[in-house]
């Protein structure tokens, strides 16, 4: 194992050798070349993200491939980190790394990442879809999941789609309601550093948001390559096909599947965090 990762990592270096090799004609922008980092609340897109931010090593001497992923818990085990964990993490990446992670908005975090050596990303979706997402995925992908034995136990999807919205209070492993699951991420909605993306527009309107993560790119690093060039480099990264975890890419799905009861539970536990994140006006959904 040790042999392994020691070859991915100068596996991962010789490449990186390579792009600034490739790119060695382009000026360094001011601050130096910084990190790209795709944040993510789980079952939002991380994916997704990932390949349109390794899209920009078309054009530029970022690596080919994500350099790490960092989550907040363990998916087998449901261990959750440690906050120096994440900030040993953030130190572990170096200039022109694209990393991904999903990383709590801790003020340390969030001063470390907001600095000049990161370009950063935050990408949510509609916390409905989420719960939905996350049944299908602890039940039916993710079989050695910390809660997958516990879904299977349950008599229907119904009953999951119920314990994916109000989480297991009395389970070892951490897993609270989906409003105080998000409650850890909602910091980073206050920076003004770290571009928010919307799962859906990234689906319903993909031109116009990918023009909004490739002009925060060149707010840091202006490059005089041609913009189409840049975007189609971003367009033809993204393969649903290599990603794990994507079923459908589609949006408003948790209309086919909550029921009313479905509605009042979340409505009870999560109604402002819809409004917070812009999903509705008010509870009369």
């Amino acid at each position: 194992m040790l042999l392994k990762s020691s070859l991915r990592s100068l596996l991962y270096q010789a490449e990186k050798n390579f792009q600034r090799i490739r790119f060695v004609s382009l000026s360094t922008p001011q601050d130096g070349w910084p990190i790209l980092l795709g944040i993510s609340f789980p079952k939002s897109g991380t994916h997704l993200l990932d390949q349109i931010l390794l899209g920009f090593s078309k054009v530029s001497p970022f690596s080919k491939r994500l350099h790490s992923f960092y989550a907040e818990y363990e998916g087998e085990s449901g261990r959750k980190h440690a906050p120096e964990e994440a900030l040993k993490w953030l130190d572990s990446l170096h200039s022109c790394d694209i990393a991904s992670a999903h990383l709590f908005a801790r003020p340390d975090a969030i001063a470390c990442v907001t600095s000049s050596a990161f370009v950063p990303y935050f990408i949510f979706r509609d916390p409905r879809d989420v719960v939905i997402s996350h049944v299908f995925y602890v039940t039916e992908m993710e079989r050695r999941h910390v809660h997958h034995d516990y879904y299977q136990s349950l008599p229907d999807f119904n009953s999951r789609l119920k314990v994916s919205i109000l989480g297991r209070p009395d389970s070892d492993a951490e897993f609270p309601d989906i409003a105080a699951r998000f409650a850890p991420y909602l910091g980073w909605l206050d920076q003004p550093a770290v571009m928010k993306i919307h799962f859906e527009d990234l689906i319903n309107d993909r031109i116009a948001t990918l023009n909004r993560i490739l002009d925060r790119f060149l707010a840091h690093i202006p490059l005089q390559t041609s913009r189409q060039l840049i975007l189609d480099a971003l367009e033809s990264s993204i393969n649903p096909s290599k990603s794990p975890t994507f079923r459908s890419g589609k949006t408003g799905e948790w209309k086919k599947y909550f029921t009313d009861k479905h509605k009042k539970i979340f409505k009870d536990t999560a109604g402002d965090l819809l409004v917070r994140l812009g999903y509705e006006k008010d509870n009369d959904w």
